[in-house]
């Protein structure tokens, strides 16, 4: 079977059952369905349950013993797992204190002090790394881990399909979030200019387009770099995504629109060229590469939905940042951390369940060593395959949170320790809540997903970034609020 096949193979399988295997649904058995899919090994099987298929249901158990993903579990060990995450997970975690510095730095420049929207911009434009990069990671690490990556024509090919989704993607969600961006600030400052709508669309585009390039390649040299030495991608490609992805964004971001707003009143035609240049030539190029791209094709039409809901949900907490940035002196600073840091490990375990479902089950089949509906422990702690990377990742994120709030006070505090007990204290409880939360929805939203056909490396990690970039603003205004009322306020060094 080639690599084209077995990519496709969760696709023929549904149109076998419909008519090709089975004429009559309601006679469909467990193994009838499961023996379809190549993943699948039968030698020591020991029970089935036959499960009727009328009106499309989907079956809710595999009973079948020993399953690939207890073997496949096994024999990749807890700290080896740690291991592959830890590394990645403090330099994506150093990526994020890098991005608190620089959006630090830059609020004091003129173009942010007067364009407001900008800030409601910056979470969405930070975001795309989740929306669009680390989907990308997630679907080529699933692929790596499936062994669909053979031959050098066909790699190319989901090199390129994915490279022209991802820009597709950017250029689209980047006018979009402009507009959001420029009209949720005009509501709520009450004043509204063209020319800066200009520069926000201008400035958004840009941003989008070249660090999602920028990305794309760094994450694909990932992922066959780990492959070729027998590590798992899921484990190190979103994480380094994150690193590097919120730095390089918000440096593009804030130089573009330096830039342009320097000429903004003078030169308006400039703007109109750059967004009229993506969306009107290179936007089609695009679109043709990608349509005829077998790897991608299908997510071009189907994978808009979780993306552009995303930017919403993420341009919502880019409202709190506005609104916390005048408040609260040094919150800009915390912010990309607790967002890129709950982002980047909800996305690893979304990344690993995913690639578990895949190499264990076809679409619409909960296999029986997980669970779609279960309680928080369970999820998190014991109970099901995913909560053993739960318990890493829960682990992983106190020591790893210390490091990164005190490392992000000394830099831009210029080496002085300003953050007291009570604010860390508060920073670790609200950061530890937001993912509890975050990997909580994953599971449920992973397995429903899957339960219902739709493919969660397209469409779970962009709602959780976003959910992550929500919840991590807001929560974070809470603990800077708390530390007001109780006279223990974070007071950085506003001369620095």
């Amino acid at each position: 079977m080639n690599p084209k096949d077995t990519y496709q193979s969760t696709e023929s399988i549904d149109s076998q059952i419909s008519g090709k295997v089975v004429p009559d649904p309601n006679q469909l058995t467990t193994t009838t369905i499961i023996s379809l899919s190549p993943d699948f090994n039968f030698k020591n099987e020991t029970k089935t349950k036959r499960t009727n298929l009328d009106k499309q249901k989907s079956i809710e158990s595999v009973l079948s013993t020993p399953s690939e993903c207890e073997r496949l579990l096994k024999k990749e060990k807890w700290y080896s797992v740690t291991i592959q995450i830890f590394i990645p997970f403090m330099i994506a975690g150093m990526g994020t204190i890098g991005a608190g510095v620089v959006l630090g730095k830059v609020e004091k420049f003129e173009v942010f002090t007067t364009v407001r929207a900008l800030y409601v911009l910056v979470p969405a434009l930070l975001g795309l790394k989740g929306n669009l990069d680390m989907c990308l990671a997630s679907r080529l690490s699933t692929q790596a881990n499936l062994g669909n990556m053979k031959g050098k024509k066909e790699i190319f090919k989901m090199i390129i399909g994915n490279i022209g989704l991802v820009q597709i993607q950017a250029i689209v969600a980047s006018c979009i979030v402009s507009v959001f961006a420029i009209t949720a600030s005009a509501v709520v400052n009450r004043t509204f200019e063209w020319n800066h709508a200009y520069l926000l669309a201008a400035s958004s585009t840009l941003t989008a387009t070249l660090s999602c390039f920028t990305l794309d390649f760094v994450l694909i040299s990932v992922i066959f770099i780990s492959h070729r030495i027998k590590l798992n991608p899921d484990n190190l490609a979103t994480p380094l995504a994150a690193s590097i992805g919120d730095v390089v964004s918000l440096v593009v971001l804030s130089s573009f629109a330096r830039l342009l707003f320097i000429i903004h009143d003078t030169h308006t035609w400039v703007m109109f060229v750059i967004v009229g240049v993506y969306v009107l030539i290179i936007l089609p190029i695009w679109i043709i590469i990608v349509r005829k791209n077998e790897y991608t094709k299908k997510v071009l039409y189907r994978g808009w939905t979780p993306v552009i809901s995303a930017l919403f949900i993420s341009g919502a907490g880019g409202l709190v940042l506005d609104s916390a940035v005048n408040q609260f002196p040094g919150y800009v600073t915390f912010q990309p951390i607790i967002n890129g840091i709950g982002g980047n490990l909800v996305s690893v375990q979304a990344s690993r369940t995913s690639t578990m479902l895949h190499k264990t089950s076809i679409k619409g089949v909960i296999p029986p060593h997980t669970k779609q509906w279960v309680a928080p422990w369970t999820a998190l702690i014991a109970g099901v395959f995913p909560a053993k990377t739960a318990r890493i990742l829960l682990a992983l994120s106190i020591p790893g949170q210390i490091v990164f709030v005190i490392v992000a006070d000394v830099i831009a505090n210029n080496g002085k320790v300003l953050a007291t007990l009570a604010f860390v204290c508060s920073y670790l409880s609200v950061s530890f809540i937001q993912l509890i939360i975050l990997l909580y929805v994953a599971h449920l939203m992973v397995h429903t997903m899957w339960k219902f056909k739709i493919d969660p490396d397209n469409s779970a990690i962009p709602y959780l970034t976003a959910l992550g970039d929500l919840l991590g603003s807001t929560l974070l205004l809470a603990a800077f609020i708390f530390l007001r009322s109780i006279n223990q306020e974070y007071n950085p060094n506003t001369d620095s």
